[in-house]
């Protein structure tokens, strides 16, 4: 496996290189699908971004103009589902860890009817995948009330994970605290969008406040060696999205990308694709970009290509 994906690097191979078995860990489950699926679907053609976002409010406004728009409600919702999975098969994702908001179970009445609904999706789109549900919380949401639901949504033994997404700076990360001691003590891989935009000072508070095994992002840490070599020292893994953070103006090119100095600091990193319905690059593209760009090494890319694919950090969890 291993010099097959060096030579479909080395060759330039997208199709090669997509029959090869990797992991996304950070991918939010509405938006994993590709804009083909959806424009296929729904018949129309939906041309990417081609521009960088100003902001998380004006990349959500494109998204709802541009692809919501077109699959609405429940089963517009259902699509964007299946298209998550389905991307993920054509990919050869054998690791997917989908993350999804409380609002979204609620959108389908009970916890019992939304993880059904979900599997049975996994099970006729990508039954080969290791599926890894995530349970992510908005970073401006009311904690007291996400606290009430929690023990209701655990009491399935489904979520796999736990994550707080959207804007950093939305309230301080210690008010999740109770959330996180919960979710730990249910077995949950603890994890959470952070040092995307904050500062590498963010990153290390989040880690030790919450007790994470993860990170999402978290490349704002490059603008401290010492942090930087806490999170090695700790083996703490940075889930990192190389065209979300170009397009989100937070890294300038993949030639330049902050994952070159994480590596080089022996902090585990993975490559994902954060809202590819957005940024509309698969993970096998994450990988070619950026060793097209010259960053990385194909065999350095391998290093990272296995990390995603170990489950180590999973293997105390049991499957629903």
């Amino acid at each position: 496996m291993k010099r097959s994906f060096i030579d479909s690097l080395m060759n330039e191979s997208l199709a090669d290189l997509q029959s090869i078995s990797k992991s996304d860990l950070h991918n939010h489950a509405g938006r994993g699908g590709t804009l083909q699926y959806i424009g296929s679907w729904a018949k129309v053609n939906i041309e990417p971004p081609t521009a960088v976002f100003k902001s998380l409010s004006e990349m959500q406004s494109w998204y709802v103009d541009h692809v919501k728009s077109h699959c609405p409600g429940i089963q517009g919702y259902l699509k964007r589902i299946e298209a998550s999975f389905a991307q993920a098969a054509e990919d050869h994702i054998d690791v997917l860890a989908l993350s999804f908001g409380i609002d979204e179970i609620h959108s389908l009445g009970t916890m019992e009817s939304f993880s059904r609904t979900i599997d049975e999706l996994h099970r006729r789109f990508a039954p080969e995948a290791r599926f890894l549900p995530e349970l992510a919380f908005d970073r401006a949401c009311n904690v007291d009330e996400a606290y009430e639901r929690i023990e209701e949504i655990l009491s399935y033994n489904w979520f796999r994970s736990v994550d707080i997404c959207c804007d950093e700076f939305a309230q301080p990360i210690q008010r999740f605290k109770k959330l996180y001691q919960r979710a730990n003590d249910a077995g949950l891989i603890l994890k959470a969008h952070v040092g995307e935009f904050g500062s590498a000072d963010d990153v290390m508070e989040a880690v030790e406040e919450l007790e994470l095994q993860e990170v999402h992002h978290g490349i704002a840490a490059t603008k401290s060696p010492q942090i930087m070599r806490w999170l090695a020292d700790h083996r703490i893994q940075l889930n990192v999205c190389p065209t979300s953070n170009i397009m989100l103006g937070v890294a300038e090119s993949y030639s330049s990308h902050p994952i070159r100095a994480l590596y080089d600091f022996g902090i585990p990193v993975t490559i994902n694709t954060d809202d590819l319905l957005i940024f509309n690059q698969s993970v096998s593209h994450e990988y070619m970009n950026l060793h097209k760009s010259g960053l990385m090494t194909a065999d350095e890319l391998n290093v990272i290509r296995e990390t995603g694919l170990s489950l180590e950090s999973y293997l105390f969890i049991k499957p629903s």
